[in-house]
């Protein structure tokens, strides 16, 4: 004959309800709005050049790094895949600075040679 049991204990949960993870939320947010204040304060208060277009590069960098860190938990994940994302990253960086860089350069001495 078949047997039969009562599952409906299996379903129940066995065990302590995870803590909500609040404090962690609010420290992502709160970095994550001390970074976007520190943008406005320097896009308000510099005038346009190089120094800031690199400020703002790197701050648009270092919050993306936090969000993929965070919302896709890249920072539970082993070292080297980090800085399979990391390097090239910050080399991607440095090329956009250099870019500006001599891109500004070479904007004002055609200026220059023009007037």
């Amino acid at each position: 004959m078949a047997m039969h049991t009562d599952h409906a204990h299996d379903f129940e949960h066995t065990g302590e309800v995870p803590k909500p993870q609040t404090k962690a939320i609010w420290r992502t947010f709160i970095i994550l709005v001390a970074i976007t204040a520190l943008e406005f304060v320097i896009a308000f208060t510099m005038e346009a050049s190089t120094v800031r277009n690199s400020i703002f590069i790197i701050l648009t960098i270092l919050k993306a790094f936090y969000i993929v860190g965070e919302f896709m938990h890249l920072k539970h994940e082993t070292k080297s895949l980090i800085w399979t994302i990391l390097l090239p990253m910050a080399l991607i960086t440095w090329l956009m600075v250099a870019l500006i860089s001599e891109g500004s350069y070479y904007f004002e001495s055609v200026t220059n040679y023009f007037k």
